[in-house]
């Protein structure tokens, strides 16, 4: 459970919209900036360095989307997108381009506040202390205390989610873990109806740990039920964490 305020910073150019998220997250205590474009947006980015950005696509899901890529240059702090747009490409565009949620408008207050503390408490979420360097086999590493794997001698770093993903799987390895599963552990309760998180997350994945993406070696599809990380061997068996990590 999120305890403490956190600094949060909405980004859009619709003035009423912003007084409204400001009074609707400021329920929580948290304290609120605001800006109305890409410049000043990343020049609060670096200064008050806040610990959530909601950002509006605007008018244009392209410049909003533009900006995304920008603060991905420049830092790794969560960012929620808000849209007009439903269909399903338009959210894996977001995510592909760093987003950590995709939030439909018009959404209720209570959904945006739900949505803002999983996404918070996901950002916050302690380095594993049980086993922290998992060698899978001569290709693959997992070391969880950077965050990163070396795969075929190379270190390729993880996003967060993608951290989280890769980390409940393996500490699984051999069991299949649903959709259903991944959603509750991975991104909060709030988001198990969003299994395309999970498939889009997998991809991302495979793209980094696996030799050949398409031919997956280390997570596997059960299809119709959910993913298995391979099973490892008796030596590199992860210990089974508290359920509520």
């Amino acid at each position: 459970m999120l305890t403490g305020s956190r600094a949060i910073l909405v980004v859009s150019e619709d003035s009423r919209q912003a007084i409204d998220l400001h009074r609707a997250l400021a329920v929580d205590g948290h304290e609120i900036y605001v800006a109305i474009e890409g410049f000043e947006a990343l020049r609060r980015i670096t200064e008050t360095l806040p610990d959530l950005v909601i950002l509006d696509d605007g008018n244009s899901a392209d410049s909003g989307f533009d900006l995304l890529v920008a603060i991905r240059r420049c830092s790794s702090v969560p960012v929620i997108v808000m849209s007009d747009r439903v269909d399903e490409p338009s959210k894996v565009s977001a995510l592909d381009r760093g987003a950590d949620d995709y939030v439909v408008k018009p959404f209720g207050e209570q959904e945006l506040r739900s949505r803002v503390r999983a996404v918070l408490r996901r950002a916050e979420m302690p380095a594993p202390t049980p086993k922290t360097m998992v060698v899978v086999d001569d290709y693959l590493t997992i070391d969880f205390d950077r965050r990163e794997v070396i795969a075929g001698g190379r270190r390729v770093p993880l996003r967060p989610t993608e951290y989280r993903l890769l980390y409940h799987l393996v500490n699984n390895a051999g069991r299949v873990l649903t959709h259903e599963t991944l959603l509750a552990k991975v991104w909060g309760y709030e988001y198990r109806t969003e299994e395309h998180y999970v498939r889009l997350y997998v991809t991302y994945l495979r793209q980094k740990i696996e030799q050949d993406p398409r031919r997956p070696r280390y997570i596997l599809n059960e299809r119709g039920m959910g993913y298995r990380f391979v099973d490892l061997a008796p030596a590199e068996r992860v210990p089974a964490l508290l359920a509520s990590s």
